[in-house]
């Protein structure tokens, strides 16, 4: 089969090579070999290409880990499910492994791009603004990123969740992209302080909730724009910038600082991960933005991309 594989760590476009005589994946006990219809890029596929993610698979092993894939042998063949590839037989490649006790039954009122682009952003995102902020109908919800894979996810569920959404992003097609999804006020953080546009858009209350997936300046200012009691969750650090909040300051302004890794709820709390795919297939305003649809070989172009937040959406590749 054809497959990407990384055999050294370093940045994706050095260290990514499509393999055209890669071996077939053999599952072992517990996991489903599947023909991978699409598969989803997300920014920890450069981190992880680079070494510098929490989960480090064996060297040399096939990247990509968020799927759509048809059960290609055994009872369940011809199912057509959704979730994380066994690394380390990963996405991007024809055939990969995913884990029988976790792989999900796809919606099928998505196709297979939409249906790859569900699982880990939304899932992080859901997890972020209910099981860890919980979020009210009517509070405020600011949300960085939120042209981006995992922002454009929390900017949907937090208008399904009957919030104000406020959508920080980056230049005017990224803006264009917040409000196509819905968010009722867009900030182009290259030609405003974000900070005084949420004052102003609360009367100086500030935000309830902060999705920030971003770290660094973000995070900063989202501190200066809170709301007494609002919840801040720390979803991630695409700026490449992990802050080190003064607890001094969440103590005088009465605000939370949460962590959301959504990977240990696949561990730790499975039944809440299928409770929150139930809930997210029930939602019928729940479509991912899936920019880009490309083949095989693009692959490793799409990874350096998205890691260098040159995206909008998700970037979905059809082996």
């Amino acid at each position: 089969m054809r497959a990407w594989q990384i055999a050294e760590p370093g940045a994706p476009l050095d260290v990514m090579k499509l393999v055209e005589g890669a071996d077939r994946p053999v599952p072992g006990e517990g996991q489903l070999l599947v023909k991978v219809r699409a598969a989803a890029v997300n920014f920890p596929d450069a981190l992880m290409a680079a070494g510098r993610y929490q989960v480090r698979p064996p060297l040399p092993y096939t990247p990509g880990v968020e799927l759509c894939g048809e059960v290609a042998e055994g009872p369940r063949a011809g199912e057509r499910l959704v979730g994380t590839a066994e690394l380390p037989a990963g996405a991007f490649a024809e055939y990969a492994l995913m884990d029988a006790a976790t792989a999900l039954p796809a919606p099928e009122r998505l196709d297979d791009a939409e249906a790859a682009a569900l699982h880990i952003a939304y899932q992080t995102a859901w997890f972020a603004l209910h099981r860890r902020a919980a979020l009210a109908a009517g509070e405020t919800l600011l949300v960085h990123a939120a042209a981006g894979g995992v922002g454009s996810a929390a900017v949907q569920l937090g208008k399904a969740a009957g919030a104000f959404v406020i959508a920080v992003v980056g230049g005017p097609e990224k803006a264009a992209t917040a409000r196509e999804l819905g968010a009722d006020l867009v900030i182009d953080r290259r030609t405003e302080d974000f900070v005084a546009a949420v004052k102003a858009a609360t009367g100086g209350r500030g935000a309830d909730v902060v999705f920030d997936p971003v770290g660094g300046p973000a995070y900063t200012g989202s501190t200066k724009c809170v709301a007494f009691e609002g919840r801040i969750v720390v979803v991630g650090f695409a700026s490449g910038e992990i802050p080190a909040p003064p607890l001094g300051h969440a103590l005088v302004k009465n605000y939370t600082v949460l962590g959301l890794h959504w990977g240990l709820y696949v561990t730790r709390a499975p039944a809440l991960v299928r409770h929150c795919h139930e809930a997210l297939t029930a939602l019928p305003a729940v479509r991912p933005l899936v920019s880009e649809r490309l083949p095989l070989p693009a692959a490793a172009d799409a990874v350096h991309r998205v890691a260098t937040g040159a995206t909008t959406g998700r970037i979905v590749i059809h082996p």
